[in-house]
Formats: C-alpha cells, sequence, structure tokens
C-alpha cells in the first residue's frame, strides 16, 4: 500500500462535511487520510473524515496555536488546513513546518486580514472587468446622513453593511418607501426604512466601520476557486437566482474568470477560496473573496471539476498533477435536505 498522508482539518465552517466527502470520492489511489476535529461532540463534519478527535472547548489564540502543534506532532499530521484560528496559524507556520507539517493558508495572515476588512478590499482590489463598487465609509449618524445625500444623488436604491462581518450579518437594503411595520409584514430580514436606521445610529453614537453603497439589483455570482500561489488553477461560477425556490446555474463567463484571476494573483490566494460578485447598473463589480471553501461548494462539484479534492493535490503536488477537465456551462443545481443517523 502506497504511503498515505495524514491531512488534518480542524474546527471550521460547516462546508467542511461536503469537502471531506468530496475528497474522499476523488481520491481512488488512496493517497490522504483525513482527520477532522471539533469541540463538539455531535458536529456532523468529522462524520466524513477518517478519523475525528474531540478539540478543548474555548481555547482560542496562542494557547489553541501550542495545541494544535501537539496534536499535529501526536497524530503524525502532514498537512495541515486550519478553519479556527487559521490567520493565527499561518503566522505560526513555520513551526508547523519543523515539525514536518504544512499548513495550507489561503493567503498571508497579513492578507487575509485585510481580506476580511471590506473597506480595505474594497480600496486594493484590482480586477478591471469586475472593479470594486463605489462605497463611502461611516462610523456615526452625521457621518451617514452625509454620505447617504451625496451618494442618493446618483444611485436611486442603497444599502449598507459592516465592513467587517460574515454570513452577510448587518447587511440592509435601505427603503425610502415603506414603513418598518410594512418591511416586518413582507418578511424580508435584509431591508431596513431610513427612518428607523437613523433612529438606531443616533442612538448608537460611535460605532465600528459601515459601509454605504449603491444596491446592486442584478444577479449574484458564487465563484468556487482552486489556487495555487497566486495562480488561478480552475474556477466555477454559480449564478444565484433573483427569486428563492429556482436552484442555482453554472456560467462560464469569461468577464468572471478574468475577475478571478486578476485577484488570486493580486492577492497570492491558495488553495480552495470563494470569489463572490453582483451585477448592477454599471455592470459586473467585485463583493469580496472568502479565504476559504464556500458552502455551496458541492453544488459547483456538479459542474465536474472536483475542486477540494483538486486544491488539496494542487498544494501538495503542484499545478501539474491537477487535471480540473471540462465545466458543464449551463447545468443547474441545488441543494436538498437529507436525514442522516449520527452516530
Amino acid at each position: 500500500m502506497p504511503f498515505m498522508k495524514r491531512v488534518w482539518f480542524n474546527k471550521t465552517f460547516s462546508s467542511v462535511h461536503s469537502a471531506l466527502t468530496l475528497i474522499r470520492k476523488g481520491d481512488s489511489e488512496g493517497q490522504y487520510r483525513l482527520l477532522c476535529t471539533h469541540p463538539n461532540p455531535h458536529a456532523l463534519g468529522p462524520l466524513a473524515a477518517d478519523e475525528a478527535a474531540a478539540e478543548p472547548s474555548g481555547l482560542t489564540g496562542e494557547g489553541y496555536v501550542e495545541w494544535c502543534l501537539a496534536f499535529c506532532r501526536e497524530r503524525k499530521i502532514d498537512i495541515f488546513v486550519p478553519g479556527k484560528e487559521a490567520t493565527l496559524i499561518g503566522r505560526h507556520a513555520q513551526r508547523f513546518l519543523d515539525q514536518g507539517v504544512r499548513v495550507l493558508s489561503a493567503a498571508a495572515p497579513d492578507t487575509i486580514e485585510r481580506l476580511h476588512d471590506k473597506a480595505c478590499f474594497y480600496a486594493e482590489a484590482c480586477a478591471p472587468s469586475a472593479p470594486s463598487p463605489e462605497l463611502e465609509v461611516f462610523e456615526d449618524a452625521e457621518a451617514f446622513d452625509a454620505a447617504y445625500e451625496r451618494m442618493r444623488m446618483r444611485h436611486e436604491v442603497l444599502c449598507m453593511k459592516p465592513s467587517v462581518s460574515v454570513y452577510g450579518i448587518g447587511f440592509r437594503q435601505i427603503s425610502e418607501k415603506k414603513s418598518a411595520f410594512d418591511l416586518m409584514l413582507d418578511g424580508n430580514p435584509y431591508r431596513i426604512d431610513l427612518m428607523s436606521l437613523r433612529e438606531m445610529l443616533q442612538r448608537a453614537g460611535h460605532f465600528r466601520p459601515m459601509l454605504l453603497m449603491p444596491f446592486l439589483a442584478g444577479h449574484e455570482f458564487s465563484v468556487d476557486c482552486v489556487a495555487l500561489n497566486g495562480e488561478l488553477v480552475c474556477a466555477v461560477a454559480r449564478r444565484k437566482p433573483l427569486a428563492s425556490g429556482e436552484g442555482q446555474t453554472i456560467v462560464v463567463r469569461e468577464d468572471i474568470l478574468q475577475a478571478c484571476s486578476h485577484l488570486v494573483r493580486q492577492f497570492a490566494l491558495n488553495g480552495n477560496v470563494n470569489i463572490q460578485f453582483r451585477e448592477g447598473s454599471q455592470g459586473l463589480r467585485i463583493l469580496e473573496i472568502n479565504p476559504r471553501m464556500a458552502g455551496g461548494i458541492a453544488m459547483a462539484c456538479l459542474a465536474g471539476p472536483n475542486l477540494p479534492y483538486l486544491g488539496l493535490v494542487a498544494f501538495d503536488q503542484g499545478s501539474n498533477a491537477v487535471a480540473p477537465g471540462p465545466i458543464e456551462d449551463g447545468l443547474r443545481v441545488a441543494e436538498i435536505n437529507q436525514a442522516v443517523c449520527m452516530l
């Protein structure tokens, strides 16, 4: 039997279950043995691994790094794909390498911090086919009112979101025509009336940086990428529907691929990353780069390339060892809930 490299995924996003399943499916030669850890003994991710173990609950920072180093020694880890404390672990990558462990980081630690701060990211991002959206930063009600007045002269509908956030937390489309009561009855949690927003900002005083932007009313695109040292190895774009219940559509568009290639090169990205775009009245705009796998990566893989497996192989063996194959343009995909027994 050939030597199997031991690959560890620590606590991370729920997409790890799909990723591990896909890696095991792609690894027909048995090159990798997958380990997954989580502090919750009932987490679903470890169910898809070859080996599962518990992480200490509540441990963070330098203490967590020390625990990870010890875990790598005890379990003879060859490749570490960090989720929890990924930026900090990246700063200690040499310590892991001294133990023979290669850390698969999506980017340099300082770069990951800038990617997480959208104000910094939008100022830096350079993709001619999908430039950054117009924006203004505000940190109090007075700055919001001034920015809103300026931007409203050029755009019919505006929106806001925190400069640092995940899962769309804090994003709101701003409505001038409906009251808070009307929006509540509409059942849309991502809209807020202008009057209520101004009242909340006044009460909040000074707060963490928020972004005011034109609302991009067109399609959103989630692009699941494989990168290696700033080279785009493969990218599968999913177009999200404007109305729920229609599934997503795999699209092959040159402007999206060009933008992904520019951004991957600019930020020297590695492994599996997700890049999101949205269309507005002025065309395609970059939304964000997630330095990790997206929750919907399994849908992208239905179009052909096994992206989690390709990402691991590219990092381990180089891009020459990767053969992504064709992408099925126009394929409609979706995810469904499935009942499982938890062991």
